[in-house]
């Protein structure tokens, strides 16, 4: 018989995504999926600035999709969390993170009492110190999201990074170095791996919804329109006449984007420069945007299949995932990490 796992659970600034998993001898499968839009401003950065709407769209979600579990896996993405590489006292696992707030207060952006702080070892290196990688996100941020989740009538069994549900659900585990990049409307995540394990994490504050007002305002467009005009011609370049010169527009207003990508790759060291670059997300749908970023970046550029690692049951109803199938892999990836 099936078990049903917590729900993944992914907030962003323009919708709610949710999936469900459960685990059959075959493995895990999707056996319930739903989006709820968001009004403006509701959530930006990460951060829950109205949670009355968030909290409404939740139930009205919960209600809609039948799911057979309230406990949901929280994914969080939010510019301010911090993803470092550190070295520190080898303890017993209940110790270290007893340690944490005194041993990395020098390395964090917020002080300790302001942070959430966790530790992800990576390889012991003596008796003495271990290597891993140190996570520090906003305290304020991720209660203000708990409590408007909970508030809705669900449990947060755990809460978990986005970047760390694409490694799970997407990564190619394999010996070249591949950076994963989901861009959402307000925020791009980013992790660069090496066979699962992460070399950096960043969360960038850009997103398709910047491109869209970009191009808006150079056009004198309204933003609607502006959205239409990005998803049609996106960025190719085999465009002629006015697509060409809106292509061009487009171009212009990805370009901050991609220049950030690029250097973020500058914190690898020598000879770790990611040979493969994995595109997920519902801003990487431009036409010709995998095309451009790979002749700006000089690698690879594939785009990835949220549903990978696992199946789709016979019972889903295809279209719920379908509805939101490019943005769905830190979603799954929260599942599947609850039901490891």
């Amino acid at each position: 018989m099936a078990t049903v796992t917590p729900i993944g659970l992914d907030i962003g600034s323009t919708s709610i995504r949710a999936v469900e998993t459960s685990r059959g001898k075959d493995g895990p499968f999707v056996t319930r999926a739903g989006m709820a839009s968001l009004p403006p401003g509701v959530v930006q950065g990460g951060t829950v600035h109205d949670p009355g709407p968030l909290t409404a769209e939740l139930k009205r979600l919960w209600s809609a999709t039948k799911f057979h579990t309230r406990k949901v896996v929280l994914g969080v993405t939010n510019p301010q969390t911090v993803v470092r590489e550190m070295s520190l006292n080898n303890l017993p696992a209940r110790e270290l993170r007893a340690s944490l707030p005194f041993q990395v207060r020098d390395a964090l952006p917020l002080p300790p009492d302001r942070s959430l702080l966790d530790f992800f070892p990576l390889e012991e290196q003596s008796d003495e110190t271990v290597r891993g990688l140190l996570i520090a996100a906003p305290k304020e941020a991720v209660v203000g999201m708990v409590r408007a989740v909970e508030d809705a009538g669900l449990h947060v069994a755990r809460v978990d990074l986005a970047s760390f549900a694409l490694l799970r659900a997407i990564s190619c585990l394999d010996a070249q170095v591949e950076a994963i990049v989901d861009i959402g409307a307000s925020a791009t995540s980013l992790v660069v791996h090496n066979d699962g394990v992460p070399l950096i994490v960043r969360t960038l504050p850009r997103g398709g919804t910047e491109v869209t007002q970009a191009v808006a305002t150079r056009l004198g467009l309204d933003l609607a329109q502006a959205e239409e005009l990005k998803r049609r011609v996106g960025v190719r370049e085999d465009l002629e006449g006015p697509d060409a010169e809106n292509a061009d527009v487009v171009r212009e207003a990805v370009r901050p984007l991609i220049s950030e990508i690029r250097s973020s790759f500058t914190y690898l060291g020598s000879g770790k420069r990611p040979a493969r670059v994995a595109l997920s997300g519902g801003g990487t749908l431009m036409p010709g945007f995998d095309e451009s970023l790979h002749t700006q970046l000089g690698v690879d550029v594939v785009r990835t299949q949220p549903t990978v690692r696992v199946r789709r049951s016979r019972r889903d109803k295809h279209d719920d995932l379908d509805r939101f199938y490019a943005a769905s892999a830190v979603s799954i990836g929260l599942a599947l990490g609850a039901a490891a």
